[in-house]
């Protein structure tokens, strides 16, 4: 029998990495990168097997405290996610890989085990036998991974390529099945991009996405022979907005946003970056033009933020536009920018009460903040906690089930790194911009 590993054992490791390597040659060096390797990949597996015992644990928990069957399950995946520093939907894909891995897939979870095989790699085995029967996924499992040199060499395409072969030589029907799944999955999202640009990515059936490119193609191919000076890819670009919006170009939209900067960067041209939501932080001077374009347009409105001055602490907001309820929610919107959770980063659905309403919690700024959807329902499981602390900036601290805690700090406003003494002379503005067409 081996001795228990516990968490202080693992953590005496971590220090012994920072000098390996040291004075190594160069194939010895090769030889501590294959070794780390497959440490790596023997730690993921242990990940997995803690994970599945974690929820079982979990469950059984919640059952004897007399949680009902339709909620067991609640909060799980997002401690997995707060251990492992990832967000919540990376912990719920990561809890249901483990579980599928250890009951499932047998040899790819022994591969995983052996130092052989990674975690993404076995999520992309998972992930293209998702729909077939358990049999069926553990005879793809054996086939690929009972043994250790079938997979030796090849790359996640052809790792994935091997995977489908088989699934659909097995079950030809789950190929539509599985589309048939996928279309209804179809959706748009958009996600920041550098030098304040963003992606707009449509997820659409093959046939659809092909002609939507296809359609692009040809009317940049057409102005291109009619020698427009833009890139295709511009003119492709042009094309979208104009045919989704009705515009002639992409800054005539109508869109109502909110900016926070400095007065120094609104009225004399310092360099101090400003804060767009729903972005993040952008140049100073492009936040003035948009601000020069919003004021010529009429669309422009300006409220005082008023921030703590040793701290930089976003602490009010002039409110002269807004009714106390919904302002109040714009000014958590304004200082929170995105979910509040450690590692979540999701845009804000709801104005959380970390004290609760009913457990006498006040509707304040400081007894609020901005969650996602999910991690907000996570937090109303059983043994969820979460309350204000002081700190430099608004700070919560929320206590999962296990006692472990996580501190969540709300952001810095614009100009909040600057010396005390320079903190005095500074405000900060939100501007409402509305950029009409």
């Amino acid at each position: 029998m081996f001795e228990r590993v516990t968490a202080d054992d693992l953590a005496s490791w971590v220090p012994a990495l920072a000098r390996v390597g040291g004075d190594a040659d160069d194939a010895g060096r090769i030889d501590l990168l294959r070794t780390l390797e497959e440490i790596k990949c023997a730690a993921e597996a242990a990940q997995a097997r803690i994970t599945v015992d974690f929820e079982a644990s979990q469950r059984q928990s919640q059952a004897d405290a007399g949680l009902p069957a339709r909620r067991q399950g609640e909060g799980i995946a997002e401690q997995v996610g707060l251990a492992r520093r990832q967000s919540p939907h990376r912990g719920s894909r990561l809890l249901g890989l483990a579980k599928v891995l250890s009951t499932e897939m047998p040899h790819t979870f022994a591969l995983m085990t052996a130092g052989l095989l990674s975690e993404w790699r076995a999520s992309l085995l998972a992930r293209e036998t998702a729909l077939l029967t358990l049999e069926q996924r553990r005879s793809v499992d054996a086939a690929l991974c009972r043994d250790p040199q079938t997979l030796e060499g090849l790359s996640d395409a052809a790792i994935v390529a091997e995977a489908k072969r088989l699934a659909h030589r097995l079950d030809p029907t789950a190929a539509v099945r599985r589309a048939r799944r996928a279309e209804a999955e179809r959706h748009v999202s958009i996600r920041p991009a550098p030098d304040t640009m963003s992606y707009v990515t449509a997820l659409l059936p093959v046939g659809q996405g092909v002609a939507v490119f296809a359609a692009l193609k040809r009317a940049a191919d057409q102005l291109r022979a009619t020698g427009d000076d833009r890139s295709r890819g511009q003119i492709m670009a042009d094309t979208l907005v104009t045919q989704v919006t009705g515009q002639a170009a992409a800054p005539a939209v109508p869109v109502e946003v909110r900016l926070v900067m400095t007065d120094r960067t609104l009225i004399h041209g310092d360099r101090e970056p400003a804060v767009l939501e729903g972005y993040g932080v952008v140049p100073a001077g492009w936040a003035r033009d948009l601000a020069d374009t919003a004021f010529a347009q009429g669309a422009l409105s300006l409220r005082r933020l008023y921030t703590a001055p040793h701290t930089g602490e976003l602490i009010a907001m002039d409110s002269r536009a807004r009714v106390a309820p919904k302002g109040l929610g714009s000014f958590i919107d304004t200082r929170d920018q995105v979910c509040r959770t450690p590692w979540c980063g999701a845009p804000i659905r709801h104005h959380d009460h970390p004290v609760p309403h009913d457990a006498g919690g006040r509707t304040t700024a400081t007894n609020q903040q901005g969650l996602c959807e999910r991690c907000n329902h996570a937090k109303q499981a059983p043994g969820w906690r979460a309350r204000p602390s002081p700190g430099a900036r608004h700070t919560i601290v929320t206590t999962t089930p296990t006692g472990h805690r996580y501190t969540s700090t709300a952001p810095p406003p614009p100009g909040a790194g600057t010396t005390p003494g320079a903190r005095s002379r500074l405000e900060t503005y939100a501007l409402d911009l509305v950029l009409a067409a």
